[in-house]
Protein backbone atom coordinates (compact mmCIF):
# COMPACT_ATOMS: atom_id res chain seq x y z
CA UNK A 1 0.00 0.00 0.00
CA UNK A 2 0.88 3.57 -1.30
CA UNK A 3 -0.04 6.90 -0.06
CA UNK A 4 0.01 9.00 -3.23
CA UNK A 5 -0.35 12.49 -3.73
CA UNK A 6 -2.61 13.87 -6.55
CA UNK A 7 -2.34 17.76 -6.10
CA UNK A 8 -6.01 18.22 -4.64
CA UNK A 9 -5.68 15.35 -2.17
CA UNK A 10 -3.98 12.04 -1.77
CA UNK A 11 -5.43 8.19 -2.47
CA UNK A 12 -4.26 4.74 -1.40
CA UNK A 13 -2.96 3.22 -4.13
CA UNK A 14 -2.48 -1.09 -3.65
CA UNK A 15 -0.83 -3.82 -5.01
CA UNK A 16 -2.21 -7.15 -4.83
CA UNK A 17 -1.48 -10.19 -6.63
CA UNK A 18 -0.31 -8.22 -9.05
CA UNK A 19 -3.13 -5.97 -9.83
CA UNK A 20 -3.65 -1.78 -8.83
CA UNK A 21 -6.49 -0.75 -7.09
CA UNK A 22 -7.01 3.21 -5.81
CA UNK A 23 -9.37 4.54 -2.95
CA UNK A 24 -9.61 6.99 -0.51
CA UNK A 25 -6.54 6.94 1.95
CA UNK A 26 -8.75 7.84 5.59
CA UNK A 27 -10.71 5.89 7.20
CA UNK A 28 -14.28 7.85 7.58
CA UNK A 29 -14.79 6.85 11.10
CA UNK A 30 -12.09 8.99 12.50
CA UNK A 31 -9.66 9.92 9.74
CA UNK A 32 -6.99 7.09 10.54
CA UNK A 33 -4.03 6.89 7.68
CA UNK A 34 -5.11 3.32 6.17
CA UNK A 35 -1.80 2.88 4.65
CA UNK A 36 -0.62 2.21 8.01
CA UNK A 37 -3.04 -0.20 8.17
CA UNK A 38 -3.50 -3.95 7.28
CA UNK A 39 -3.84 -5.21 3.82
CA UNK A 40 -5.17 -9.22 3.57
CA UNK A 41 -7.13 -10.73 0.77
CA UNK A 42 -8.73 -7.77 -0.46
CA UNK A 43 -9.46 -5.83 2.24
CA UNK A 44 -7.58 -3.19 4.27
CA UNK A 45 -8.26 -2.72 7.43
CA UNK A 46 -8.16 0.43 9.88
CA UNK A 47 -5.07 0.58 12.21
CA UNK A 48 -6.97 2.03 15.06
CA UNK A 49 -10.28 0.82 15.21
CA UNK A 50 -10.62 -2.23 12.86
CA UNK A 51 -12.96 -0.71 10.26
CA UNK A 52 -12.65 -3.23 6.84
CA UNK A 53 -12.87 -1.94 3.19
CA UNK A 54 -12.98 -3.99 0.09
CA UNK A 55 -10.35 -2.55 -2.05
CA UNK A 56 -12.43 -3.98 -5.23
CA UNK A 57 -15.19 -1.51 -4.52
CA UNK A 58 -14.47 0.95 -1.25
CA UNK A 59 -17.48 -0.51 0.18
CA UNK A 60 -17.15 -0.62 4.22
CA UNK A 61 -17.24 -4.50 5.27
CA UNK A 62 -16.65 -3.82 8.63
CA UNK A 63 -17.23 -1.01 11.55
CA UNK A 64 -17.19 1.19 13.18
CA UNK A 65 -18.40 4.24 10.79
CA UNK A 66 -21.30 4.28 8.80
CA UNK A 67 -19.51 5.36 5.39
CA UNK A 68 -17.48 3.85 2.67
CA UNK A 69 -14.34 5.04 0.26
CA UNK A 70 -14.45 6.47 -3.01
CA UNK A 71 -13.02 4.22 -5.25
CA UNK A 72 -11.12 5.72 -7.88
CA UNK A 73 -9.52 4.65 -11.64
CA UNK A 74 -6.19 2.48 -12.01
CA UNK A 75 -4.61 2.61 -15.21
CA UNK A 76 -1.65 1.31 -16.59
CA UNK A 77 0.65 2.12 -19.07
CA UNK A 78 4.48 1.88 -20.37
CA UNK A 79 5.17 1.00 -16.51
CA UNK A 80 3.78 3.75 -15.25
CA UNK A 81 0.19 4.14 -12.67
CA UNK A 82 -1.84 6.52 -14.03
CA UNK A 83 -5.01 7.34 -11.13
CA UNK A 84 -8.23 9.32 -12.42
CA UNK A 85 -10.35 10.78 -9.34
CA UNK A 86 -13.03 13.48 -9.09
CA UNK A 87 -11.72 16.33 -7.03
CA UNK A 88 -14.95 16.43 -4.66
CA UNK A 89 -14.03 12.59 -3.77
CA UNK A 90 -10.44 13.29 -2.91
CA UNK A 91 -11.58 16.42 -0.46
CA UNK A 92 -14.02 14.28 1.31
CA UNK A 93 -12.44 10.98 1.43
CA UNK A 94 -15.89 9.17 1.65
CA UNK A 95 -18.68 7.99 -0.06
CA UNK A 96 -22.33 7.14 1.35
CA UNK A 97 -23.27 4.25 -0.62
CA UNK A 98 -26.72 4.96 -2.37
CA UNK A 99 -30.08 4.50 -0.50
CA UNK A 100 -33.40 3.94 -2.36
CA UNK A 101 -36.11 6.24 -1.89
CA UNK A 102 -39.84 5.00 -0.11
CA UNK A 103 -42.49 4.77 -2.59
CA UNK A 104 -45.40 4.47 -0.67
CA UNK A 105 -44.96 7.42 2.11
CA UNK A 106 -47.81 9.07 -0.23
CA UNK A 107 -50.61 6.75 1.13
CA UNK A 108 -49.50 5.41 4.06
CA UNK A 109 -51.11 5.20 7.71
CA UNK A 110 -50.03 6.93 10.63
CA UNK A 111 -50.02 4.24 12.85
CA UNK A 112 -48.25 1.25 10.47
CA UNK A 113 -45.08 1.32 8.91
CA UNK A 114 -43.34 -2.06 7.53
CA UNK A 115 -39.98 -2.01 9.50
CA UNK A 116 -40.02 -0.31 13.03
CA UNK A 117 -36.46 0.05 14.87
CA UNK A 118 -36.76 0.06 18.40
CA UNK A 119 -33.87 2.49 19.67
CA UNK A 120 -31.65 4.65 17.80
CA UNK A 121 -27.76 3.78 18.57
CA UNK A 122 -25.37 2.60 16.00
CA UNK A 123 -27.59 -0.81 15.25
CA UNK A 124 -30.32 1.41 14.62
CA UNK A 125 -29.09 3.45 12.20
CA UNK A 126 -26.42 1.08 10.12
CA UNK A 127 -29.93 -1.15 10.40
CA UNK A 128 -32.11 1.47 8.67
CA UNK A 129 -29.36 2.64 6.20
CA UNK A 130 -28.46 -0.89 5.32
CA UNK A 131 -31.99 -1.44 4.24
CA UNK A 132 -32.30 1.70 2.22
CA UNK A 133 -28.59 0.52 0.78
CA UNK A 134 -30.00 -2.78 -0.04
CA UNK A 135 -32.85 -1.55 -2.22
CA UNK A 136 -36.22 -1.74 0.44
CA UNK A 137 -38.19 0.98 -0.58
CA UNK A 138 -41.29 0.68 2.26
CA UNK A 139 -41.72 2.79 4.95
CA UNK A 140 -38.87 2.50 8.18
CA UNK A 141 -39.49 4.12 11.59
CA UNK A 142 -36.96 4.56 14.23
CA UNK A 143 -37.86 5.70 17.65
CA UNK A 144 -35.58 6.72 20.80
CA UNK A 145 -36.43 7.56 24.23
CA UNK A 146 -33.28 10.41 23.12
CA UNK A 147 -33.94 13.98 22.42
CA UNK A 148 -31.24 13.96 19.68
CA UNK A 149 -30.94 12.13 16.77
CA UNK A 150 -28.08 9.16 16.37
CA UNK A 151 -25.18 10.21 17.43
CA UNK A 152 -21.31 8.68 18.36
CA UNK A 153 -21.83 8.05 21.96
CA UNK A 154 -18.54 6.81 23.28
CA UNK A 155 -17.38 10.39 22.50
CA UNK A 156 -19.29 11.08 25.83
CA UNK A 157 -17.16 9.98 27.28
CA UNK A 158 -13.54 10.10 25.43
CA UNK A 159 -14.48 13.97 24.63
CA UNK A 160 -17.18 15.16 27.18
CA UNK A 161 -17.04 18.64 25.62
CA UNK A 162 -18.17 17.60 22.66
CA UNK A 163 -21.26 20.00 21.23
CA UNK A 164 -24.23 17.60 19.37
CA UNK A 165 -23.46 18.98 16.31
CA UNK A 166 -19.79 17.73 16.33
CA UNK A 167 -20.44 14.53 17.41
CA UNK A 168 -24.15 13.98 15.71
CA UNK A 169 -23.59 10.72 12.99
CA UNK A 170 -26.08 11.66 10.12
CA UNK A 171 -27.28 15.66 9.92
CA UNK A 172 -31.45 15.72 9.85
CA UNK A 173 -31.55 16.33 6.41
CA UNK A 174 -29.95 12.72 5.45
CA UNK A 175 -32.66 11.26 7.27
CA UNK A 176 -35.46 13.37 5.01
CA UNK A 177 -33.61 12.46 2.32
CA UNK A 178 -33.37 8.80 2.84
CA UNK A 179 -37.16 8.09 4.17
CA UNK A 180 -36.00 6.88 7.11
CA UNK A 181 -38.06 8.27 10.28
CA UNK A 182 -36.98 9.25 13.42
CA UNK A 183 -39.19 9.57 16.38
CA UNK A 184 -37.64 11.18 19.27
CA UNK A 185 -38.46 10.97 22.94
CA UNK A 186 -40.79 8.44 22.16
CA UNK A 187 -40.82 5.08 24.75
CA UNK A 188 -42.79 1.87 23.58
CA UNK A 189 -44.06 0.10 26.71
CA UNK A 190 -44.91 -3.25 25.32
CA UNK A 191 -44.73 -5.37 21.97
CA UNK A 192 -47.52 -7.80 21.07
CA UNK A 193 -45.70 -10.13 18.91
CA UNK A 194 -48.99 -11.87 17.75
CA UNK A 195 -50.86 -8.83 16.22
CA UNK A 196 -47.18 -7.24 15.48
CA UNK A 197 -48.23 -4.48 17.68
CA UNK A 198 -45.75 -1.97 19.63
CA UNK A 199 -47.95 -0.03 22.37
CA UNK A 200 -45.87 2.99 23.23
CA UNK A 201 -46.25 4.32 26.70
CA UNK A 202 -48.18 7.58 25.78
CA UNK A 203 -51.08 5.21 24.47
CA UNK A 204 -50.12 5.48 20.96
CA UNK A 205 -49.82 2.15 19.10
CA UNK A 206 -48.05 0.94 15.85
CA UNK A 207 -48.25 -2.36 13.75
CA UNK A 208 -45.50 -3.35 12.12
CA UNK A 209 -44.16 -5.95 9.64
CA UNK A 210 -40.48 -6.24 10.67
CA UNK A 211 -39.41 -5.39 14.28
CA UNK A 212 -35.51 -4.46 15.47
CA UNK A 213 -34.94 -4.33 18.88
CA UNK A 214 -31.66 -2.41 19.55
CA UNK A 215 -32.34 -0.33 22.91
CA UNK A 216 -29.20 -1.10 24.54
CA UNK A 217 -28.43 -0.51 28.33
CA UNK A 218 -29.98 1.20 31.14
CA UNK A 219 -26.59 2.41 33.60
CA UNK A 220 -26.65 0.80 36.92
CA UNK A 221 -27.58 3.38 39.74
CA UNK A 222 -26.04 3.52 43.17
CA UNK A 223 -28.39 1.37 45.81
CA UNK A 224 -26.86 3.95 48.85
CA UNK A 225 -28.13 6.82 50.91
CA UNK A 226 -28.18 9.96 49.01
CA UNK A 227 -28.14 8.50 45.83
CA UNK A 228 -30.92 11.25 44.72
CA UNK A 229 -28.90 14.62 45.45
CA UNK A 230 -27.68 16.86 42.79
CA UNK A 231 -24.60 16.81 40.49
CA UNK A 232 -24.57 12.80 40.41
CA UNK A 233 -24.74 11.74 36.71
CA UNK A 234 -24.67 8.42 34.61
CA UNK A 235 -22.86 9.99 31.45
CA UNK A 236 -25.60 8.83 28.74
CA UNK A 237 -26.78 12.56 27.08
CA UNK A 238 -23.81 15.58 25.32
CA UNK A 239 -26.45 17.04 28.13
CA UNK A 240 -24.76 14.91 31.17
CA UNK A 241 -20.97 15.24 29.36
CA UNK A 242 -21.17 18.70 29.01
CA UNK A 243 -22.61 19.70 32.57
CA UNK A 244 -20.09 17.18 34.32
CA UNK A 245 -17.51 19.32 32.74
CA UNK A 246 -18.79 22.58 34.13
CA UNK A 247 -19.44 21.14 37.57
CA UNK A 248 -15.52 19.70 37.93
CA UNK A 249 -14.20 22.81 36.81
CA UNK A 250 -11.42 23.63 39.32
CA UNK A 251 -13.66 21.59 41.95
CA UNK A 252 -13.56 17.97 43.12
CA UNK A 253 -14.83 14.85 40.79
CA UNK A 254 -15.51 11.81 42.42
CA UNK A 255 -15.80 8.38 39.73
CA UNK A 256 -17.53 5.72 41.13
CA UNK A 257 -16.48 2.31 38.88
CA UNK A 258 -13.25 2.06 37.30
CA UNK A 259 -15.24 0.91 34.11
CA UNK A 260 -14.18 1.75 30.89
CA UNK A 261 -16.93 5.26 31.08
CA UNK A 262 -15.65 5.86 34.52
CA UNK A 263 -12.03 5.54 33.43
CA UNK A 264 -12.66 7.64 30.48
CA UNK A 265 -14.20 10.56 32.18
CA UNK A 266 -11.58 10.51 34.56
CA UNK A 267 -9.24 10.66 32.70
CA UNK A 268 -10.65 13.27 31.08
CA UNK A 269 -10.98 15.37 33.74
CA UNK A 270 -7.86 15.63 35.11
CA UNK A 271 -6.78 18.76 32.86
CA UNK A 272 -10.17 20.77 34.23
CA UNK A 273 -10.63 19.40 37.67
CA UNK A 274 -9.27 20.53 41.18
CA UNK A 275 -8.96 16.69 41.99
CA UNK A 276 -9.96 13.19 40.86
CA UNK A 277 -10.82 10.26 42.54
CA UNK A 278 -11.69 7.09 41.60
CA UNK A 279 -13.59 4.49 43.87
CA UNK A 280 -13.57 0.92 42.97
CA UNK A 281 -14.55 -2.37 44.34
CA UNK A 282 -11.63 -4.66 42.83
CA UNK A 283 -8.12 -4.36 43.69
CA UNK A 284 -6.85 -3.48 39.98
CA UNK A 285 -8.92 -1.12 37.06
CA UNK A 286 -10.15 -3.46 34.14
CA UNK A 287 -8.68 -6.68 36.13
CA UNK A 288 -11.21 -9.01 34.24
CA UNK A 289 -10.85 -7.67 31.04
CA UNK A 290 -7.29 -7.07 30.27
CA UNK A 291 -5.62 -9.13 33.67
CA UNK A 292 -3.44 -7.61 36.38
CA UNK A 293 -0.80 -6.32 34.94
CA UNK A 294 -2.26 -4.26 32.00
CA UNK A 295 -4.28 -3.10 34.83
CA UNK A 296 -1.93 -1.87 36.87
CA UNK A 297 0.52 0.00 34.65
CA UNK A 298 -2.60 1.70 32.96
CA UNK A 299 -3.30 2.53 37.13
CA UNK A 300 0.00 3.66 36.91
CA UNK A 301 -0.43 6.15 34.09
CA UNK A 302 -3.11 7.62 35.99
CA UNK A 303 -1.58 8.13 39.19
CA UNK A 304 1.04 9.91 37.73
CA UNK A 305 -1.99 12.55 36.06
CA UNK A 306 -2.86 13.25 39.64
CA UNK A 307 -5.58 10.68 39.74
CA UNK A 308 -6.38 9.29 43.32
CA UNK A 309 -7.66 5.62 43.81
CA UNK A 310 -9.94 4.41 46.39
CA UNK A 311 -9.67 0.45 45.79
CA UNK A 312 -11.57 -2.67 47.09
CA UNK A 313 -14.39 0.16 48.63
CA UNK A 314 -17.34 0.97 47.65
CA UNK A 315 -20.06 4.09 48.41
CA UNK A 316 -21.94 4.08 51.84
CA UNK A 317 -23.51 7.47 51.63
CA UNK A 318 -23.59 10.47 49.63
CA UNK A 319 -23.80 13.64 51.52
CA UNK A 320 -25.54 17.06 50.48
CA UNK A 321 -24.97 20.59 51.61
CA UNK A 322 -28.61 22.69 50.59
CA UNK A 323 -29.61 19.52 47.95
CA UNK A 324 -26.27 19.66 46.58
CA UNK A 325 -23.21 16.60 46.56
CA UNK A 326 -21.13 17.80 49.28
CA UNK A 327 -18.74 14.42 50.25
CA UNK A 328 -18.65 10.51 49.19
CA UNK A 329 -18.47 8.35 51.97
CA UNK A 330 -16.71 5.58 51.50
CA UNK A 331 -17.51 2.24 53.72
CA UNK A 332 -13.88 2.32 54.57
CA UNK A 333 -14.83 5.41 56.45
CA UNK A 334 -12.69 7.60 54.21
CA UNK A 335 -14.66 11.22 53.27
CA UNK A 336 -13.97 12.16 50.03
CA UNK A 337 -14.80 16.17 49.25
CA UNK A 338 -17.11 16.19 46.03
CA UNK A 339 -18.60 18.78 44.01
CA UNK A 340 -19.71 16.53 40.87
CA UNK A 341 -19.98 12.47 40.75
CA UNK A 342 -20.00 10.29 37.67
CA UNK A 343 -21.17 6.75 38.39
CA UNK A 344 -19.62 3.64 35.94
CA UNK A 345 -20.26 0.66 37.71
CA UNK A 346 -21.97 -1.24 34.74
CA UNK A 347 -25.15 -1.35 32.73
CA UNK A 348 -27.89 -3.98 32.43
CA UNK A 349 -29.89 -4.74 29.40
CA UNK A 350 -32.70 -1.74 28.46
CA UNK A 351 -35.22 -5.20 28.38
CA UNK A 352 -37.79 -4.43 31.01
CA UNK A 353 -40.70 -3.69 28.49
CA UNK A 354 -40.35 -7.32 26.97
CA UNK A 355 -40.81 -9.01 30.03
CA UNK A 356 -44.69 -10.13 29.06
CA UNK A 357 -43.93 -10.32 25.23
CA UNK A 358 -43.21 -14.06 24.69
CA UNK A 359 -39.57 -13.19 22.96
CA UNK A 360 -36.69 -15.13 24.63
CA UNK A 361 -35.38 -13.16 27.34
CA UNK A 362 -32.22 -14.86 29.64
CA UNK A 363 -31.55 -14.57 33.24
CA UNK A 364 -29.90 -11.58 33.24
CA UNK A 365 -32.40 -9.82 30.62
CA UNK A 366 -30.61 -10.04 27.52
CA UNK A 367 -32.00 -11.10 24.12
CA UNK A 368 -31.48 -14.30 22.64
CA UNK A 369 -30.46 -14.49 18.82
CA UNK A 370 -29.24 -16.60 16.49
CA UNK A 371 -26.19 -15.52 14.42
CA UNK A 372 -28.77 -14.24 12.10
CA UNK A 373 -30.03 -11.75 14.91
CA UNK A 374 -33.22 -13.36 14.85
CA UNK A 375 -35.14 -13.39 18.25
CA UNK A 376 -37.60 -16.93 18.81
CA UNK A 377 -40.36 -14.56 17.00
CA UNK A 378 -40.63 -14.86 13.15
CA UNK A 379 -40.14 -11.37 12.11
CA UNK A 380 -38.44 -10.13 15.19
CA UNK A 381 -34.53 -9.10 15.22
CA UNK A 382 -32.76 -7.45 18.07
CA UNK A 383 -29.27 -6.12 17.76
CA UNK A 384 -26.27 -4.35 19.89
CA UNK A 385 -26.00 -3.94 23.79
CA UNK A 386 -29.26 -5.39 24.49
CA UNK A 387 -28.27 -8.77 22.77
CA UNK A 388 -26.74 -12.30 23.55
CA UNK A 389 -25.37 -14.06 20.09
CA UNK A 390 -23.09 -16.89 19.31
CA UNK A 391 -19.69 -15.17 18.65
CA UNK A 392 -17.99 -17.65 15.96
CA UNK A 393 -14.69 -17.31 16.86
CA UNK A 394 -15.40 -18.86 20.43
CA UNK A 395 -17.29 -21.91 19.29
CA UNK A 396 -20.61 -20.26 18.83
CA UNK A 397 -20.19 -19.50 22.80
CA UNK A 398 -23.83 -17.05 23.98
CA UNK A 399 -21.71 -14.00 24.36
CA UNK A 400 -22.72 -10.57 25.23
CA UNK A 401 -20.31 -7.77 23.93
CA UNK A 402 -21.37 -3.82 24.48
CA UNK A 403 -19.41 -2.38 22.33
CA UNK A 404 -19.51 0.41 19.01
CA UNK A 405 -18.31 -1.84 16.50
CA UNK A 406 -19.85 -4.79 17.66
CA UNK A 407 -23.74 -2.75 17.28
CA UNK A 408 -22.97 -1.52 13.82
CA UNK A 409 -22.49 -5.14 12.43
CA UNK A 410 -25.14 -6.32 14.42
CA UNK A 411 -27.48 -3.85 12.76
CA UNK A 412 -26.22 -4.63 9.22
CA UNK A 413 -26.73 -8.12 9.78
CA UNK A 414 -30.26 -7.59 11.11
CA UNK A 415 -31.53 -5.62 8.37
CA UNK A 416 -30.06 -8.41 5.69
CA UNK A 417 -32.02 -11.13 7.58
CA UNK A 418 -35.00 -8.83 7.11
CA UNK A 419 -34.36 -9.56 3.06
CA UNK A 420 -34.12 -12.69 3.56
CA UNK A 421 -30.46 -13.08 2.93
CA UNK A 422 -29.32 -15.51 5.07
CA UNK A 423 -26.26 -13.76 6.29
CA UNK A 424 -24.66 -15.22 9.66
CA UNK A 425 -22.26 -13.21 11.48
CA UNK A 426 -18.75 -13.91 11.79
CA UNK A 427 -17.00 -10.57 13.10
CA UNK A 428 -14.32 -10.44 15.25
CA UNK A 429 -15.01 -8.09 17.79
CA UNK A 430 -12.72 -4.67 18.24
CA UNK A 431 -12.70 -2.30 21.08
CA UNK A 432 -10.91 0.69 22.09
CA UNK A 433 -10.29 2.91 25.21
CA UNK A 434 -8.57 6.75 24.60
CA UNK A 435 -6.80 8.43 27.95
CA UNK A 436 -4.59 10.99 28.24
CA UNK A 437 -3.92 11.06 24.35
CA UNK A 438 -2.97 7.43 24.19
CA UNK A 439 -5.18 4.78 22.50
CA UNK A 440 -5.60 1.14 23.57
CA UNK A 441 -6.85 -1.00 20.98
CA UNK A 442 -8.00 -4.57 21.75
CA UNK A 443 -10.05 -7.46 19.60
CA UNK A 444 -11.22 -10.90 20.23
CA UNK A 445 -13.17 -12.10 23.23
CA UNK A 446 -10.87 -12.87 26.02
CA UNK A 447 -13.67 -14.55 28.97
CA UNK A 448 -12.17 -16.67 31.06
CA UNK A 449 -8.44 -16.00 29.59
CA UNK A 450 -6.01 -18.33 31.90
CA UNK A 451 -2.49 -16.36 31.06
CA UNK A 452 -0.89 -13.54 29.15
CA UNK A 453 1.91 -13.26 26.86
CA UNK A 454 3.61 -9.87 26.69
CA UNK A 455 5.82 -8.28 24.28
CA UNK A 456 7.19 -5.04 24.21
CA UNK A 457 7.74 -2.66 27.76
CA UNK A 458 4.29 -2.45 29.74
CA UNK A 459 6.18 0.75 31.78
CA UNK A 460 6.57 2.38 28.74
CA UNK A 461 3.06 1.57 27.78
CA UNK A 462 4.14 0.18 24.51
CA UNK A 463 3.17 -3.61 24.49
CA UNK A 464 1.45 -5.97 23.15
CA UNK A 465 -0.46 -8.46 25.46
CA UNK A 466 -1.80 -11.93 23.58
CA UNK A 467 -4.68 -13.51 25.97
CA UNK A 468 -4.45 -17.30 25.46
CA UNK A 469 -7.15 -20.45 26.70
CA UNK A 470 -5.77 -23.86 26.65
CA UNK A 471 -2.84 -22.70 25.07
CA UNK A 472 -4.86 -20.72 21.83
CA UNK A 473 -4.87 -16.98 21.58
CA UNK A 474 -8.87 -15.58 22.12
CA UNK A 475 -7.27 -11.69 22.29
CA UNK A 476 -5.40 -9.22 22.39
CA UNK A 477 -4.53 -5.56 23.76
CA UNK A 478 -2.10 -2.87 22.72
CA UNK A 479 -1.26 0.54 23.08
CA UNK A 480 1.61 1.95 20.94
CA UNK A 481 2.11 -1.09 18.82
CA UNK A 482 0.35 -0.45 15.88
CA UNK A 483 -0.94 -2.27 13.59
CA UNK A 484 -0.48 -5.55 15.86
CA UNK A 485 -4.40 -5.70 16.96
CA UNK A 486 -5.88 -4.49 13.36
CA UNK A 487 -3.02 -7.47 12.36
CA UNK A 488 -4.54 -10.11 14.46
CA UNK A 489 -8.03 -9.49 14.45
CA UNK A 490 -7.42 -10.31 10.42
CA UNK A 491 -6.16 -13.28 11.35
CA UNK A 492 -9.18 -14.45 13.33
CA UNK A 493 -11.34 -12.99 11.23
CA UNK A 494 -10.19 -15.65 8.69
CA UNK A 495 -10.66 -18.26 10.51
CA UNK A 496 -7.11 -19.44 11.46
CA UNK A 497 -6.38 -19.95 14.90
CA UNK A 498 -3.37 -18.50 16.84
CA UNK A 499 -1.49 -20.83 19.30
CA UNK A 500 0.19 -19.70 22.34
CA UNK A 501 3.42 -20.89 21.19
CA UNK A 502 3.01 -18.87 18.13
CA UNK A 503 3.40 -15.57 20.02
CA UNK A 504 6.00 -16.68 22.50
CA UNK A 505 9.23 -16.14 20.71
CA UNK A 506 8.04 -13.28 18.56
Amino acid sequence: MREVDLGCGKALLIKENGDYYAMGHKCPHYGAPLVKGVLSKGRVRCPWHGACFSIGTGDIEDFPGLDSLPKFQVKIEKEKVYIRASKQALLTQRRTKVMAKCISLSNYNISSTNVLIIGAGAAGLVCAETLRQEGFSDRIVMCTMDRHLPYDRPKLSKSMDSHLDQITLRPKEFFRTNDIEVLTETQVAAVDIKNKIAVFKDGFKMDYNKLLIATGNTPKALSCKGKEVENVFNIRTPEDANRVVKLASSKNAVIVGASFLGMEVAAYLTEKAHSVSVVELEEVPFKKFFGEKVGQALMKMFENNRVKFYMQTEVSELREQEGKLKEVVLKSGKVLRADVCVIGIGASPATGFLKQSGINIDSKGFIVVNKMMQTNIPGVFAAGDAVTFPLALRNNKKVNIPHWQMAHMHGRIAALNMLAHGTEISTVPYLWTAVFGKSLRYAGHGEGFDDVVFQGDLDELKFVAFYTKNEEVIAVASMNYDPIVSKVAEVMASGRAIRKRDVEGM
